[in-house]
């Protein structure tokens, strides 16, 4: 047991610095575009979600001219 705990108290500190060389600001091409994709699927599923909310303020702001009678 007192092997265990001393393997774990010499590998975790190693992994802290496991990434630090990803403080570079230089992002690839790639990158670029896989964040360009996923804005172009945002921007498209906000037209129609504003056309909704648009026919559903006209839906509820126009006078009901149509009179159902019943039989």
């Amino acid at each position: 047991m007192k092997a265990l705990a001393t393997i774990m108290g010499i590998i975790a500190p190693a992994t802290a610095f496991a990434a630090s060389g990803a403080g570079n600001e230089e992002s690839g091409i790639f990158v670029w575009i896989f964040l360009g994709f996923f804005a172009v699927i945002a921007v498209g599923q906000l037209i129609p979600a504003v056309m909704l909310m648009t026919g559903l303020v006209k839906g509820l702001t126009s006078k009901n001219e149509a009179k159902s009678e019943a039989k």
